[in-house]
């Protein structure tokens, strides 16, 4: 939700605050005060492309800083995070300045970042309706997506089950594809694989084996030192070395041990079994000493042996090993193992494939209709709902169709059933604009002005409401053309809409203005040729005076003033019967 935008030296608004909160904001003011600014603003400050034609004369640059709460583990929480940007308290600043001579800087929590991220968090945050910025309902992506929205979970489902099975399907196609390139290539790929796993399963490689090889050649390059070193220590023990004038280790470790154990003291006692510990380890050692003497001997035989293994094992960490280590070597020849698997063009193996492929394209083929069934099903249900609310929004006797039919084929998209298949389905939706019972409908980004078109995402809006993402919704100029009870039934339809998103309007009608929980002027003052705006957020008195003049033209017609407090009251009386509700 945005709380405020704070707009500088944007055409004729100089330096202005939109404070904004939830419910229903509606902004007015008199033709060239600078309505159009604040749209231009907002979309500015979440991406829009720049021009410089609207910085106020005479101004280096045009800045736009807007504060807004959004979910900190949201996606446009995590979009600012990704660019390096941080969240203070759940609030989020974006700014957006335009230089006289065409550069633009956008920054997100804090941090300068490309204006391409402020267009992806304004993807999540907030969307726009009016007649210069159709953003979603023109494009035939967003009518989808408008048709499945309306199907709720259930749809949902059947959408997540279609998509998962054309992925299983396309995987195995681009698999089949590539296995059936007769390239060299693959074919060079394939025979290096193969020598290398020879070689080393000639080889016999085990794990470990070059770490148990480097220890005995150096066992056997020493033996003659490694056995006066034991030797030695062995005598030292024992009490016979040449330097030996007294009893060996062992016995005076025993003697020590007899002389503390019959102490009459505890902590004497202690030390005696501590000691008795040190001569079970030394006869431990004493044993293992002897044993690794009785292994030393003089092998020149088995030395050139292990020395010939040793360079067949590093000629294969040379070829083989990303390591350096035999390690390496073996976790290359698992890998390899894999990857010839992968590659391999047996015919048994491609037979096996296309019968997957087979089996994963029926799966498509049936998660696809079930999903064509589900939006046909909802595409009547949802055209009856919008076309309720549409006859009371000044539409004349139009309706909308919604068509589903399968997607034409291209070069580019593969075929299923006849169809074009892509990750949203077989389906290509159109939301077409009829003139009367007997019109077929044309498409509504062909036929539909900016008003209507505005007009019909209004009433599709509150048909969603609760189903949309988008926490923020701007309307402008929804009310072009239109006065009287349509004007009201639009206000009505905006106040209901609010109940769920932050709707921000722009508006010239008095009848949607009074639905309004925060009402905003934009005022005007000339000096001189110059003409400058400012925004001020209206109280209740203040209300009455700007609705009179929306009515009559003048804020102190007595007229003028009886039918907006009129205004007033049947709006208020109106959004409290709709609360109780």
């Amino acid at each position: 939700m945005l709380e405020e935008v704070r707009i500088r030296n944007l055409g004729v608004i100089t330096d202005a605050t939109l404070p904004l909160g939830p419910g229903l904001t509606v902004v007015t003011g008199e033709t060239g005060a600078g309505k159009t600014m604040v749209v231009a603003g907002l979309t500015l400050l979440f991406g829009a492309r720049s021009d410089s034609s609207q910085i106020s004369r005479g101004a280096e640059s045009a800045d736009v800083e807007g504060s807004l709460i959004i979910d900190p583990d949201g996606p446009a929480a995590e979009r600012c995070r990704d660019a390096g940007g941080s969240l203070e308290d759940d609030r989020l600043i974006l700014s957006r300045t335009v230089s006289a001579q065409g550069r633009s800087r956008a920054s997100a929590g804090g941090r300068s970042v490309p204006v391409g991220v402020l267009a992806d968090i304004g993807e999540r945050e907030l969307t726009v309706h009016g007649q210069a910025s159709q953003l979603r309902l023109a494009r035939g992506g967003q009518q989808r997506e408008v048709l499945d929205r309306f199907g709720g979970a259930a749809h949902a489902k059947l959408l997540q089950a279609y998509l998962e099975a054309y992925v299983d399907w396309q995987q195995l196609v681009r698999r089949l594809s590539e296995l059936r390139r007769d390239d060299s290539a693959r074919r060079q790929e394939i025979a290096m694989l193969r020598l290398g796993l020879e070689q080393i399963e000639r080889a016999d490689v085990r794990e470990g084996e070059d770490e148990e090889i480097d220890t005995e050649v150096r066992r056997l390059s020493n033996a003659d030192a490694l056995r006066q070193s034991t030797a030695a220590a062995l005598a030292a023990i024992g009490g016979e070395g040449e330097l030996s004038e007294s009893a060996g280790a062992d016995m005076q470790l025993a003697s020590a041990v007899r002389a503390l154990a019959d102490a009459d003291d505890q902590q004497l006692r202690e030390l005696a079994e501590r000691l008795r510990s040190v001569g079970v380890e030394l006869a431990d050692i004493t044993a293992e000493l002897s044993g690794f003497a009785a292994t030393l001997h003089d092998d020149p035989q088995r030395l050139s042996d292990l020395m010939t293994r040793k360079a067949e094992l590093r000629e294969l960490v040379r070829n083989y090993s990303s390591s350096a280590d035999l390690a390496g070597v073996l976790a290359w020849s698992r890998e390899a193992g894999e990857r010839l698997i992968d590659i391999d063009t047996s015919s048994e193996r491609l037979e096996r494939l296309e019968a997957e492929r087979i089996a994963a394209q029926e799966a498509a083929r049936s998660a696809a209709a079930a999903l064509s069934d589900s939006r046909r099903a909802l595409a009547k249900r949802l055209a009856k709902a919008v076309n309720a609310e549409l006859a009371s929004l000044a539409l004349g006797a139009s309706r909308i169709l919604i068509d589903v039919s399968a997607r034409p084929l291209s070069t580019d998209v593969p075929e299923l059933d006849g169809a074009g298949a892509t990750e949203s389905g077989c389906d290509r939706v159109r939301i077409l604009l009829a003139h009367g019972s007997a019109d077929e409908g044309r498409p509504i980004d062909k036929s539909a002005s900016g008003g209507e078109l505005s007009r019909i995402m209004l009433a599709i809006e509150v048909v969603l409401a609760g189903t949309d993402p988008i926490g923020t919704m701007v309307f402008d100029e929804v009310d072009a053309g239109v006065g009287g009870e349509a004007a009201i039934e639009i206000g009505r339809r905006l106040a209901v809409l609010s109940t769920t998103h932050q709707v921000i309007v722009v508006t010239h009608l008095p009848q949607v203005a009074a639905y309004a929980d925060r009402h905003v002027k934009i005022t005007k003052r000339s000096e001189g040729a110059v003409v400058a705006s400012g925004i001020e957020l209206l109280e209740q008195q203040q209300r009455l005076d700007e609705l009179t003049r929306m009515l009559a033209g003048l804020s102190d017609s007595a007229s003028g003033r009886a039918h907006a407090a009129e205004l007033l009251g049947a709006a208020d009386h109106d959004k409290k019967r709709r609360t109780r509700q």
